[in-house]
This record gives structure tokens, sequence and C-alpha cells, in this order.
């Protein structure tokens, strides 16, 4: 039998409790441990990381530490983030980091969210519909689909994206088919890197924030683990979770497209968004778990 299984949460801190500073760096140490595995792999060394760092510590303290009047100067920087007065004038003159999504992100996550969640591209159960190329007759469409997406990127040019990488094919009748488990980013490229840190950040944010705000309603922040399994349990899970996380993911982008392809309601200024995501990881136990 698995030596543990049990859910757990990242919870709010307590009002009266800081969150310590050595408890801090302890977990930050190993949130941190496979990111400096993969730049150390990618040829990114310590030095460029520790200035990429200095100017995240200042960017940060700058534009959310430091809100009040006149609050912004160097030496109030400096106090809050242990950044040397002298460097950071030069910190604060380099270009933020850009947070908007690549085109090719854009267009072809919102073409295939829409075709897994809009009743005009689905059937009765919900499943995505094989689409002609283009229709005469007013019926849902490839070429339509695009065009509720994008008018900037021709159709054509879309679907021999999405067929090179296998995300699109061709039955016998020459509709497009719609393979949405092979809609993953090519390994290393733009749009892989773009949702490794967009779905990082926001996890950590969330956590950070079930943390470090107290009294606040936490956000979703759970899991099952489990440790002593044998090779075939783990892989009977893991096709157990992966079929469930799916079930969970296209039921909430269903949801997300019914409630959005009208627009925003009327006298709506303020816009919020919302990231929902799952991971499964198999690995080694540590060493010493062992079975019970």
């Amino acid at each position: 039998m698995p030596r543990r299984a049990q859910p757990e949460a990242s919870a709010a801190g307590d009002p009266g409790a800081p969150v310590s500073p050595s408890l801090l760096l302890q977990s930050a140490r190993r949130l941190l441990r496979p990111l400096v595995r993969l730049m150390m792999r990618n040829g990114v060394t310590f030095p460029v990381l520790s200035d990429t760092l200095r100017q995240l510590f200042v960017e940060v303290a700058a534009q959310e530490m430091l809100t009040g009047p006149g609050a912004r100067t160097d030496s109030r920087i400096s106090l809050l983030s242990g950044v040397h007065r002298k460097e950071i004038k030069r910190l604060r003159e380099l270009p933020a980091d850009a947070e908007a999504a690549p085109e090719v992100v854009t267009v072809v996550s919102l073409l295939v969210s829409r075709w897994l969640g809009s009743p005009g591209y689905t059937d009765a159960e919900g499943r995505p519909l094989a689409l002609p190329r283009s229709s005469r007759a007013g019926e849902a469409c490839f070429d339509s689909l695009v065009e509720s997406v994008t008018s900037d990127v021709r159709p054509r040019a879309v679907l021999d994206d999405l067929l090179s990488h296998g995300v699109v094919t061709m039955d016998a009748s020459e509709r497009l088919v719609l393979n949405a488990e092979a809609f993953l980013p090519r390994p290393g490229g733009e749009a892989q890197m773009f949702y490794f840190a967009r779905n990082l950040h926001d996890h950590i944010e969330a956590a950070a924030a079930n943390v470090s705000a107290p009294g606040a309603p936490p956000f979703l922040d759970r899991s099952v683990h489990f440790d002593g399994l044998t090779a075939a349990q783990a892989r009977e899970l893991q096709d157990l979770a992966r079929a469930a996380a799916m079930r969970a993911l296209l039921e909430v982008n269903r949801r997300a497209v019914e409630m959005t392809e009208g627009g925003a309601a009327p006298g709506d200024a303020e816009t919020l968004r919302l990231n929902f995501g799952v991971y499964v990881l198999g690995a080694a136990d540590p060493p010493g778990a062992g079975r019970a």
C-alpha cells in the first residue's frame, strides 16, 4: 500500500505572525531547485541570474512595495531591496519584461478554446465537431472559426501550422478534426516558454497570497500525493489523473466560452482574469521514503 495519501493545501497565514524569513528561504531553495537545474542545463550561469534577480528586486520594490507619494526614492528602494544605491539608477532604466502573450499563443489558444467550448463548433455531448474548410450554407467551418478569433492571420496559415503539429488532422471526408491532446507548444519555443512563465507565476502568486494575506479567502491550491508506489500503480494513477484533469479543464473552458462570447456586460468597467491549471508529476521517491 502507498505509505502516504492525503490532500494538502497552502493555507492563509496567522494574522499576527509574519512569515519567518528562514522558513521562507528554506521553501525558496526547494522551489528554485528545478529552475536552477533548467538554467544550468541551458547555459544560464549564476552571474547572469544574479543580475536578473538584482533588477527584479529593484523593480518590485519600486512598482509594488513603495506606493506612497515620494516613497520611490533610490534610498528607500535600496533600504527595502538591499541593492546598493549606485546600482539602482542603472537598473531602474532597464526595460521591463514583456508580459503580453505572443501572437501564436493568442490565436491558437483562442481557436482551440472555442472549438472545444462553443456550441456552434461542438456536438450535443460537447465534443468538437469535424469542420469543413469553408462553407457556403452558413454552417460552422474552419475559416469562420479562425475569423471569429482574428482578422490579422489568414485561415490557411493557421491551418498549415495546426496540421504540421498534429493538432488538426483531415478525415476521409476531408473535414478537419481537432486533436486537443496534441495541442502542446513546441518544446523550448516561444509559446511553451510563455506558458511556462505564466502558469508557474500564477501558481506561486496564488500560494504566496494564501501565505501572506491572512483573512482573505484562500485561492484553491491543493494536491493529493502518494509515495511508495510501484511503477504499475504510478502509471495507472497518472492515467486516471490525466483523464480527470482533462474533464475538469474542458468543463471550465466550455463555461468560460459560453459566458464570454457575448462580450463584457454593459457597465462592467473592471476586467479580471482567471487561470485554472493542473499538473501531474511522477518521480522517484526521495531517499529513505520506501514502502510501509
